[in-house]
């Protein structure tokens, strides 16, 4: 006898179908899974075996031959549990399988034949609702997530038996309904920009950068707020549309750090991996092909803190997804694009000791120190960092008094009024400043005789490449995005060279 019931798996972050056919036939007893499966789904056979018993069902000594179709790509996880049981009830006539068509199951099974949750659950549901499957059968605490995708119904089950009972139709249960999309929310947390003492410069730096969608590498000595800003940086940036949160969750449920029973992601992705983190946990890959950390900070930010400690492959593979916004990893078998649009914000000291060029501390290192330190960090990389600020250590005078700058709210309502002005001006092609086309910026970045030989006097002065020109011109017409100006002149550009000025005077200094 023989049954099928579909289910599905995700490579990349993409879904795809899995059909899963079960064949009971005569012979000596023996159950087979075939069709590429890897260990964790070979030990299915223990799961559903015990799951089938201890529901109250059989599993008939005979010979159970379970295959995974395709059959040609490798299956992974125990997410098949479900379909596996299902499908070896309907083929020994312990369940009517007419109502199987049309219906999508996935779930891991513990012994008791209660169901686990299973990652990447929310990309499943949307490959489901594309290839016309309307319902969904899935672990009850992943049925918020997929329930989140118009057009289909998912059925949330605890338990065998419960699944068993809504496809006999003696115990139907009820489709969880997605409530209506929420208003974009403004990001709530535990950290504010007015708890940061002095740093002005530094803080209008951060704006820019939120403002224009900019990479910014912030350089000052130990103890002088770096990480501090960089944290509170996604506090200031615009709350996450509902099409964003979307594709974000679909990114955390794959990788599966998303909470059971929770919905969608609203709050900007921070990452901040440690400086000893390999390149395929950076962009990603490994046997599974699992999202890496620029991954995982799509659609927001991601923190280097200690930028020139971090392995020299690890940062100069970052330089082909800061310009593509997604990377693309090729493996032996498979070709996996992510998606890596991030806002990328190092952080380092200017001298191995930290205190090169700070007027509360001596500097212990020799020149050839200092400049071996800073050629840790690759020009071409540099090149990608649109805004250089210098973090000096915080008087006594600032670091005693009150906090008394502008709270995250009234910042962001300033990087929102900009970030409206570049979405009007783009008309929906571009996000941002930082991500202008050379034909936008041509469109958009016109300049007078006058800004136009500062601009040259700047740029020979600097010694700025064709990548550090352009990215000079984004950052200045961001910042008369802020004031509300539709042209830019020389103050916006004297403004925009403070912040390319450490790419050429670290190096000097060394």
């Amino acid at each position: 006898m023989l049954a099928r019931v579909h289910s599905a798996a995700v490579l990349g972050l993409q879904a795809y179908g899995v059909d899963v056919e079960v064949d009971v036939g005569g012979g000596l007893p023996a159950f087979a899974i075939v069709g590429l499966p890897d260990a964790a789904v070979q030990e299915s056979k223990e799961r559903v075996r015990a799951a089938i018993r201890n529901a109250g069902y059989e599993v008939p000594p005979r010979k159970i031959t379970i295959n995974l179709a395709p059959a040609d790509v490798r299956k992974e996880g125990p997410a098949f549990d479900l379909p596996m049981a299902v499908g070896i009830l309907a083929a020994t006539a312990q369940l009517n399988g007419g109502h199987l068509d049309g219906t999508l199951l996935l779930g891991e099974l513990s012994l008791d034949g209660r169901i686990r949750p299973v990652p990447g659950l929310l990309a499943i549901a949307l490959a489901a609702r594309e290839r016309g499957q309307p319902a969904l059968i899935v672990p009850e605490r992943n049925a918020a997530e997929a329930a989140l995708v118009e057009g289909i119904d998912v059925y949330p089950a605890s338990t065998l038996a419960q699944v068993i009972g809504h496809l006999e139709g003696s115990a139907p249960i009820a489709p969880l309904r997605r409530p209506p999309p929420p208003a974009a929310e403004a990001p709530a947390g535990d950290v504010d920009f007015g708890e940061v003492r002095g740093q002005a410069h530094a803080r209008r730096a951060m704006e820019i950068a939120a403002a224009g969608g900019h990479n910014v590498l912030l350089v000052g000595p130990p103890g002088s707020g770096k990480t501090m800003l960089a944290r509170r940086l996604p506090t200031i940036l615009p709350p996450l549309s509902w099409e964003e949160a979307i594709d974000v969750t679909r990114i955390y449920s794959v990788a599966g750090l998303l909470p059971g029973g929770s919905g969608p992601v609203r709050l900007r992705p921070f990452r901040s991996p440690h400086h000893t983190t390999s390149a395929a946990a950076m962009i990603g890959g490994g046997a599974g092909a699992r999202p890496g950390e620029i991954t995982l900070a799509h659609r927001g930010v991601l923190f280097l803190d200690e930028l020139p400690e971090f392995h020299r492959d690890v940062l100069e593979a970052l330089r082909q997804p800061l310009e593509d916004r997604e990377v693309t990893v090729a493996r032996a078998q498979l070709t996996v694009t992510f998606p890596a649009a991030f806002m990328l914000v190092g952080a380092m000291n200017p001298c191995p000791c930290g205190h090169h060029g700070d007027d509360g501390a001596d500097c212990l290192c020799s020149p050839p120190q200092v400049a071996r330190y800073l050629g840790r960090i690759s020009g071409p990389l540099l090149d990608r960092f649109d805004l250089h600020v210098d973090v000096p250590r915080v008087s006594p005078a600032d670091l005693t008094a009150p906090p008394v700058g502008e709270p995250s709210e009234r910042i962001r309502a300033r990087v929102c009024a900009a970030r409206e002005h570049q979405r009007r001006r783009f008309a929906g092609t571009c996000a941002c400043n930082a991500l202008m086309t050379a034909k936008q910026m041509r469109r958009s970045c016109r300049l007078a005789e006058g800004p136009r030989a500062f601009l040259r006097t700047a740029i020979e002065r600097l010694g700025l490449s064709a990548r550090g020109y352009d990215r000079l011109l984004r950052v200045a017409r961001t910042i008369a995005d802020l004031e509300g100006a539709a042209e830019f002149g020389e103050a916006h550009l004297a403004e925009a060279m403070q912040y390319r000025v450490f790419d050429r005077s670290l190096r000097l200094s060394g």
